[in-house]
């Protein structure tokens, strides 16, 4: 009867140890499932601040202070403007990359990042409120996983004024979650991405080009301006610094840099040898060829086609600016703004190079750099308010003429 007892006894021990076993394992299987939760939401967290270097966190906090300083009203009061979403350390006498663009066409940037060794200032015009928000959030993914972004790049951002852009809520993953390089922040934009023309947004929103152009060369010396799906030839800068550097004598003169397009834009030139192969087979052809031929032709392509090959760069020779040239150059000193008035599509370049000539600048073409656009450019089809916004273009520009007159009352030049 004892014997019996204590099996009994025993047999409840060992039972009492098999359930407290089991509890422990249970224990230990909420804790594990309650820290991966906890991990799941730190990582949906760290989408957006993830745990990085001191380089990064400068980053996180020039966005914070851009963002919530609520942005600054343009002139106009219809657009929004938030400076220095990202900052760069700059020599005033460097050459300054600026472009602008719409949220979608912010995939362009990996290609000027590739081309142009320099610094590169970039303004985002973001039309609507949800587009605001990818743009911080695109901007945070950009410099927190591209060195040459947080080194090189500074970015701007331009939202209509009713809008106001915000850091967005960390709890909730975005389209950029969990990225963790360059590489994956840009093949994710381009899944996420609806690049197109940025005046036909399918908005009643005016793309704010010259508003967007201004902010881009905001404070540097020397810039060249030029549209985001553009390409400079390889080594630019470097020829650009070294030209500058070696003399002063270019106050007063803009630097042309001959534009051309590419039907394909799988393989994009780099030097002017490639480039004229290209050219000679129809593939290449002069910029805006089938859409306003007047506007590049001053250039005078066929000559620059034909100079000897140079191995520095240099100013090849000098044009007369005509009406309605709008050509892409470098200039240093009291270069004219662009009038922000011009909005949309018509005249926005075109007036900034008639006041440049007005204010006694001389063009000059460079020898041996250029800039490629990404596909030809064809005639548009507007949307009815767009073409109404481009004759508002064209009576502008004939009082921005007159207006020129008054501005510059001793100048010989005129449009």
């Amino acid at each position: 009867m004892q014997m019996s007892y204590a099996i009994r006894c025993a047999f409840y021990q060992l039972l009492l140890a098999a359930l407290m076993l089991v509890a422990m394992l249970q224990l230990l299987y909420l804790s594990l499932l309650s820290g991966l939760h906890g991990q799941e939401e730190q990582d949906q967290y760290f989408e957006f601040f993830p745990p990085s270097p001191r380089s990064v966190d400068q980053v996180k906090a020039q966005l914070r202070t851009a963002l919530a300083s609520g942005g600054v009203l343009d002139a106009s009061g219809d657009y929004r403007v938030y400076r220095g979403l990202l900052k760069t350390t700059m020599d005033p006498n460097d050459v300054i990359l600026a472009t602008h663009a719409s949220v979608d066409n912010l995939l362009h940037l990996s290609g000027l990042l590739e081309r142009w060794e320099g610094p590169l200032s970039v303004s985002v015009f973001a039309a609507t409120k949800e587009e605001a928000q990818l743009a911080t959030v695109l901007t945070y993914a950009l410099s927190s996983h591209c060195p040459d972004m947080r080194a090189r790049v500074a970015m701007h951002l331009v939202c209509p004024s009713r809008y106001e852009a915000a850091v967005p809520d960390p709890r909730e993953p975005g389209e950029f979650a969990l990225l963790r390089s360059c590489q994956e922040v840009f093949d994710k934009l381009a899944r996420v991405a609806q690049p197109g023309i940025n005046y036909a947004l399918g908005t009643n929103v005016s793309y704010p080009n010259n508003l967007l152009r201004n902010l881009a060369r905001e404070g540097a010396n020397y810039a060249l301006v030029i549209d985001v799906d553009m390409v400079p030839s390889e080594g630019l800068w470097r020829g650009l610094r070294e030209m500058l550097d070696q003399s002063k004598q270019w106050a007063g003169t803009a630097l042309v840099v001959p534009a051309f397009e590419i039907r394909r834009a799988r393989r994009m030139p780099t030097n002017k040898n490639e480039l004229l192969q290209l050219y000679q087979v129809g593939e290449v052809r002069p910029f805006y060829y089938g859409l306003c031929t007047p506007c590049q032709a001053p250039t005078n392509y066929s000559r620059w086609v034909n100079l000897p090959e140079e191995s520095l760069l240099r100013p090849a020779y000098v044009v007369p600016w005509q009406d309605p040239w709008e050509p892409f150059y470098v200039a240093g000193g009291k270069v004219p703004t662009f009038d922000e008035r011009f909005r949309q599509y018509g005249f926005n370049r075109i007036s900034q190079a008639c006041e440049l000539h007005v204010a006694g600048f001389d063009f000059e073409v460079l020898n041996e750099g250029f800039l490629v656009h990404k596909g030809f450019k064809e005639a548009l089809k507007f949307h009815p308010q767009k073409e109404a916004e481009n004759q508002h273009n064209k009576i502008l520009y004939r009082q921005f003429k007159q207006e020129l007159k008054a501005k510059y009352p001793d100048s010989p030049r005129h449009c």
